[in-house]
């Protein structure tokens, strides 16, 4: 389990983060037309799993914007920002901020995602939802680079998880 912090108190996730060079973990989530999206629908692509609490929440809402920005229009790559809420708060948010580079995806019907990549938050105010992570998996499915975000509340590091995508 990771030791993090939301607003400076202690909390804990389920379990830890895929280690960089092994095979993603397979998922199947929900999108904003609740049909099921999984991981194998991207082979042959990078994928950025961009994963944090909620849209409804500052840092979340600037995470997906700077993904949208950044990575969205990389040729080759697919940014899937993931969390909790349902496909239709995702959905409206994006098409409210004029998102399109980004694939919103949820938990909703798929909490073994959280347990499976390690970003379930186990305890605290947050508990069920998840903590802010980044992921990158190459084409093949093998993870190229980890973030676990220690604060809750802060953005994770762009530059170097888009460096992993050059």
């Amino acid at each position: 389990m990771a030791q993090l912090t939301f607003k400076g108190n202690p909390v804990t996730t389920t379990g830890q983060l895929p280690a960089t060079g092994i095979q993603a973990p397979g998922f199947k989530l929900t999108g904003n037309d609740l049909a099921d999206i999984s991981l194998a629908d991207f082979t042959g692509k990078k994928v950025v799993l961009n994963i944090f609490p909620s849209i409804d929440t500052p840092v979340c809402a600037a995470s997906v914007r700077r993904f949208n920005e950044a990575a969205g229009n990389m040729r080759g790559t697919k940014v899937l920002c993931i969390s909790a809420d349902l496909p239709f708060a995702s959905g409206r948010f994006c098409a409210a901020e004029g998102l399109k580079n980004v694939v919103t995806l949820s938990t909703f019907r798929s909490p073994e995602f959280g347990k499976d990549y390690g970003v379930q938050i186990a305890t605290g105010p947050l508990r069920a939802l998840l903590s802010r992570a980044v992921i990158i998996i190459d084409g093949s499915g093998t993870i190229l680079y980890t973030q676990q975000v220690a604060e809750i509340t802060e953005e994770p590091d762009y530059d170097a998880a888009l460096r992993t995508l050059i």
